[in-house]
C-alpha cells in the first residue's frame, strides 16, 4: 500500500532578490573567463574582491547563527520557509519503536503527521497482522479506525495479492530473501487548512520489492503524490481519508542496479527517519 502527502508555504523564490548579483557573460566565446576585460584599474578589482569576501563571510555567520532561542530551545523569529526546508520549530515527541505522535496543532505538524504516517502506511508491517492493527489505530482517526482495518486486513491476507509480491500466505519473503517495503517522503503541502481539519498533499519515492539473488520479483522504484484527510481529535492530527496519483516522477539516471547482497545489506543497516517540518 502506498500512502502520500505534500508542503505548503511560498515557493523557494521567496528569497529571490537577497543579496543576488548579476553576472556579465565574456563578449568573447574563445575567452571563457573574460580576459579582454583587463583594463580594468586594480584598485576596482581589489574593491570587488572585498566585497565578495565581505558578503561570503556574512552568509557564512547568517547561516551558522541559528537564531535566538527561547527557553524551550524554539527560535524566536523564523522566517517564513520554502517548501521542502526546515522550519526550526522543535520535531514531534516520539518514542523509540514507535509511530511518532504528538504533532503540533498547525499546518506544520498535519504536514509532519502525514510524512510519518505515509512511512508506517508504506512499511513491512503491514504485511504482519499485528503490527497492521497497531499502525492502523495510531495513524486514523477513531471514527475510520475500525472499517480501515477491516478492509486492509482483508487486503493485506489475500493469498493472491501476497503471490503476486513473493511473499507466502503469512506475509512472510521466501528463505534467503529479504521482503522491502519502505517510503521516503520528499516534500508536503497543505493544500487546506483550519483548526480541525487539514489538506496535505505528500510526494514520496518507494521501494518495493525483494532482494534477494533467486528473486523474480527484484526490488524497485515509484513515485507518488498522496492526499491525506487529516482532523485534529485528542491533540493529534489523524487521517480520516486519502487519495493518490502516480508522479511527479523525475527522469531516471544511467545508474548500474545494485547487487542483490548489496541492496539486502544497505537495506539492514540504513534505517528510517522521523520527518518533520
Amino acid at each position: 500500500m502506498s500512502p502520500g502527502d505534500g508542503a505548503s508555504g511560498g515557493g523557494e523564490g521567496e528569497y529571490g532578490g537577497v543579496g543576488q548579483t548579476r553576472t556579465r557573460l565574456p563578449d568573447r566565446a574563445t575567452d571563457v573567463y573574460g580576459g579582454a576585460r583587463r583594463g580594468r584599474s586594480s584598485s576596482r578589482s581589489l574593491t570587488t574582491v572585498v566585497g565578495v569576501v565581505v558578503l561570503l563571510i556574512a552568509a557564512i555567520a547568517f547561516a551558522n547563527r541559528g537564531g535566538d532561542s527561547s527557553a524551550d530551545g524554539t527560535p524566536d523569529n523564523k522566517p517564513n520557509a520554502a517548501p521542502t526546508a526546515a522550519t526550526g520549530t522543535r520535531p514531534v515527541r516520539t518514542t523509540p519503536g514507535t509511530i511518532p505522535s504528538g504533532y503540533p496543532h498547525n499546518e506544520q505538524g498535519a504536514q509532519s503527521a502525514a510524512a510519518n504516517y505515509a512511512v508506517a502506511l508504506g512499511s513491512t508491517g503491514m504485511f504482519d497482522t499485528g503490527q497492521r492493527h497497531a499502525i492502523v489505530s495510531a495513524v486514523y482517526a477513531p471514527a475510520v479506525a475500525v472499517a480501515r482495518q477491516s478492509g486492509l486486513d482483508a487486503a493485506y491476507s489475500s493469498e493472491k495479492f501476497l503471490s503476486n509480491i513473493g511473499l507466502d500466505r503469512d506475509g512472510r519473503a521466501p528463505s534467503g530473501e529479504t521482503f522491502v517495503s519502505r517510503i521516503i517522503p520528499v516534500g508536503t503541502k497543505t493544500t487546506a487548512y483550519s483548526s480541525g481539519r487539514a489538506t496535505v498533499e505528500l510526494w514520496y519515492t518507494s521501494l518495493f520489492g525483494l532482494s534477494g539473488s533467486s528473486s523474480t520479483n527484484p526490488v524497485s522504484e515509484s513515485w507518488y503524490t498522496t492526499t491525506y484527510q487529516l482532523t485534529w481529535i485528542d491533540n493529534d492530527w489523524k487521517v480520516t481519508d486519502f487519495t493518490q496519483k502516480d508522479g511527479p516522477v523525475p527522469v531516471g539516471r544511467d545508474q548500474r542496479a545494485s547487487t542483490a547482497d548489496d541492496m539486502t545489506k544497505a537495506v539492514e543497516e540504513y534505517g528510517g527517519f522521523t520527518y518533520a517540518r
